[in-house]
């Protein structure tokens, strides 16, 4: 930030310029107890129990695309944030920024989408907003919305929470989305269809609470992808992170455009995958559980927490040697969620 005198893309693309903006602008004015902890939502004791509550936009361009829309986009988006605490999700807010001109056909169908993921995920939509700006001032549509769940008793899941010896677990492959994302936009087309992720999550996390209360961490990697996520939670909890290439499942469809418009996959976004660190000695009943959920068909043991390379994520490679991987420094992926 200090480089530069405005706001770049780069600060929003969920890597370090985000996490420079994020402290230095907002949390270095703002801080709170609950701010400061940088978790997907806010965990707040009310005398009678705990309640989460986070919020986020949507800005996704195109606001269609394979495998979803930018109202599923936005349901699951907080769907998920909430479900990273351990809460279930019971209410939503929606606001919608409207460009003069968007087709009510477009507008009802993204609805629609919204109804049917709110169902599928619980949630009820009991709040919301609208403004219609001038042609060319949003790109159609923007979506924010606002969430809040409630904590089950004892549950303390945070990214801040990870231990030395805990296991590293995804609920399933990498990169879909934001190649789906990209693939739409550029008008590319791949002999296998690539398809977004996204997807409620909160069935998958209440099975894998129920199977172990040994659960410390868990976070979506959207923005900045699994190897941004994963230093997130390094530098939270002052520990190193250890992945193994070979463990971390790639669908050969979106690794082979990864490979051919030059992205790597441990950087582009997710919209339906969870990270689980979790205890050693609870890993396969808590993979058993996210296996048993169709989201998490594909989960697997990517890694594990270590003393080592403190606040560093450290990626064992397929020829047996280690690199540094280090969070999202520019922007990759522009509007992806």
């Amino acid at each position: 930030m200090e480089k530069s005198k405005q706001v770049l893309l780069a600060h929003g693309s969920g890597g370090k310029l985000s996490q420079e903006l994020v402290r230095n602008m907002f949390i270095g004015e703002l801080a709170n107890e609950a701010l400061c902890r940088m978790d997907d939502s806010a965990c707040l004791d009310l005398g009678g129990g705990r309640l989460a509550f986070t919020t986020d936009s949507y800005v996704v361009s195109p606001i269609f695309f394979p495998g979803g829309d930018i109202g599923k986009l936005a349901v699951c988006g907080t769907v998920n944030d909430l479900s990273t605490s351990g809460a279930v999700p019971k209410y939503l807010s929606l606001a919608m920024i409207i460009e003069e001109g968007l087709p009510f056909e477009d507008l009802s169908r993204v609805v629609q989408s919204i109804k049917a993921t709110a169902a599928e995920a619980g949630v009820c939509i009991v709040t919301g907003d609208t403004k219609v700006v001038n042609r060319g001032k949003a790109d159609k549509l923007f979506i924010n919305t606002a969430g809040i769940g409630v904590v089950p008793p004892g549950v303390n899941i945070s990214g801040s929470n990870a231990r030395l010896g805990d296991i590293v677990m995804l609920s399933g492959s990498i990169g879909d989305h934001g190649m789906a994302i990209m693939a739409q936009r550029e008008g590319f087309t791949f002999k296998v269809p690539v398809e977004s992720d996204c997807a409620p999550l909160n069935g998958l996390v209440a099975g894998m609470l129920k199977a172990s209360g040994n659960i410390h961490v868990l976070r979506d990697p959207t923005r900045g992808g699994l190897a941004s996520t994963l230093n997130e939670i390094a530098a939270q909890s002052g520990v190193g992170i250890e992945i193994d290439e070979s463990k971390i499942p790639v669908k050969d469809a979106v690794r082979s455009a990864c490979e051919l418009l030059g992205f790597d996959p441990l950087y582009v976004a997710n919209e339906g995958k969870m990270i689980v660190i979790a205890t050693p000695g609870d890993a396969e009943k808590v993979l058993a559980a996210v296996r048993s959920n169709r989201y998490g068909a594909d989960a697997a043991v990517i890694g594990e927490v270590t003393s080592e390379h403190k606040n560093r994520v450290v990626l064992r490679t397929a020829l047996g040697a280690r690199r540094i991987v280090d969070m999202l420094s520019g922007e990759l992926l522009p509007r992806i969620c």
